[in-house]
Order: structure tokens, then sequence, then C-alpha cells
């Protein structure tokens, strides 16, 4: 804009006899803009994927699970247990992956913590982690006061300065809304960058929950149409740094300082995924 202006300025004072000015620099052009829609880009190609299926367990060449924080109790004030490889809690059925949460007491685990649920909590840490790319995740929330899914990725170290995408959240609380979060080290927990849209259908139908991570800024939709994004401000790693892998966790958590209050009639209550899918740049 400087240069614009210092040429209009240039050209207003004029010189001496009748030569013309000379023409200002065009400006230098600026960053794309955002996105209204995502799909993915031309040129991609899938990379990772789960079609779920396979029934029985969740696939253990691509699936871990995140038991870590059973005994001492689950951050955010979560209420849930979160169960390995146990099929009332994980199962591929039907083509879908079903994590189930329940109303139980898991009293014979060396890790229980007291918990009055199980969940399950998987995560693709040590199998497969990436570095920018277009991510979808088809799913249909469980719904029911106190449930908390969600879809989100994290980085290989220390929380929050690896970062962390939540390409989406759900809380029973507010059935027909869904939101992604960015997390930073400027801005993180509830100083974290969100945006959300309404989605009266997401108990009762499937949703594409996708995401697009590439150098310049993060974009994330529901069915290719976006609702949040966030651009690289280039002021460093603090407010970026996603510029290194990051891993995809799948859970429901119940309770907590999202969940909120807990219905326990509402159990059994079940978080439907259909398939994973990455693509990234050749």
């Amino acid at each position: 804009m400087g240069v614009v202006l210092g040429g209009a300025v240039m050209a207003g004072c004029g010189g001496t006899g009748g030569a013309a000015p000379e023409p200002a620099p065009a400006p230098s052009p600026g960053p794309a803009p955002a996105p209204q829609t995502l799909a993915v880009p031309a040129g991609y190609r899938l990379v990772w994927a789960d079609e779920f299926d396979k029934a029985g367990l969740p696939d253990a060449s691509r699936w871990d699970y995140d038991t870590g924080m059973n005994k001492q109790g689950w951050f955010n004030n979560e209420k849930q247990y979160y169960a390995r490889a146990r099929l009332a809690n994980s199962e591929v059925r039907d083509g879908r992956l079903v994590i189930t949460a329940r109303r139980e007491e898991m009293r014979d685990q060396a890790d229980w913590g007291g918990q009055k649920y199980s969940s399950a909590r998987l995560l693709t840490r040590g199998k497969a982690e990436w570095t920018y790319g277009f991510f979808e995740v088809r799913a249909k929330m469980p719904c029911g006061l106190g449930t908390w899914p969600a879809i989100w990725m994290l980085g290989l170290g220390q929380w929050p300065a690896t970062g962390e995408l939540d390409i989406l959240e759900h809380q029973g609380s507010a059935p027909e809304r869904v939101f992604s979060t960015v997390h930073t080290t400027s801005g993180h927990g509830a100083q974290g960058v969100t945006g959300a849209t309404s989605l009266p259908t997401a108990c009762t139908a499937f949703h594409d929950y996708q995401m697009l991570w590439t150098p310049q800024r993060v974009s994330f939709a529901v069915d290719g149409r976006v609702h949040h994004v966030v651009d690289n401000k280039g002021s460093g790693a603090a407010q970026w740094p996603f510029d290194a892998p990051q891993f995809l966790i799948l859970n429901l958590a119940i309770g907590g300082d999202l969940g909120g209050p807990v219905d326990d009639a509402i159990f059994p209550v079940k978080y439907e995924i259909e398939h994973v899918r990455v693509y990234q740049a050749p």
C-alpha cells in the first residue's frame, strides 16, 4: 500500500516540464483468500485410510489406545476410564468403528481410578503421523447429556508447545452445534482459537468432518463448508507450531469441563465413525 500511496503523492506533486510521471509499481500480491469450501486439493493422493471393513477390534497396525491417565484421572475433570482393546468399548462392525461409553466401574483393572464410566480413546501415535494434508473423518455424534466426542491431532512433544488441532468437538448438551479449535502456546485451553457451526443433524446423520493443513493456514469444514480458518501469521512457533508431525486421536469423553453434567440414563451411548482418510501432496 505504501508503494502505491507514495507513487500517488509523487504524481500529485508532479515535476517540472510536461513529462508524465512514472507509473507507481503494482502492489505485491497478498496471501490467498481463505477458502469458503473445502475438498481434496488437486494433485493430493490418499496416503492413509481406515474404512473399518474388517469386523472385530480396530486394526492394530493403524490404531493404539491411550490409557495412560486412567489411574490418576484424565484431564479437564473428565469422568471416564479408557479401556484397551475391549470390544465393549471399541468395535468395528457393519463397516463402522463404534466407540461405546458405558455406565460401569472397571474395578478388575489394575489402572482403574474410580471412574463410573468406561469408553475408548484410539490414536495413531507411533503408527502414523503427518505434517500437512487434507484429513476427513465421517462420523455421527453420540449425543446425550455429558457426552464429549472429538476428532483431533497432537504434536510429538510437550503440550501446548507442539500444538493441537481439534478437527471436531461436540457436546451432548448442545446437540446441534459442532466446533473446531486450534491450541498453541499463545492461546490454549479456554483461550484456544475456536470456530463453531450449526449442524442440526449431528446426532442423527453421518457427516464429513474435514481439515486442510498447509504451511500457510489450517481450515476446518463440515461436508465441505468451511467454518473456521486460522492463518500462519509468521510470528513464530508460539502462534504457529504446525510445521512438524502430528498424530490423530478419536475419543469419547464423559463429563468434565466441556462435557458437563452427565445423565446416567443415556448409557450405553455410541460414537460411530465410517471412515478416516488422509491425503497429501506428492
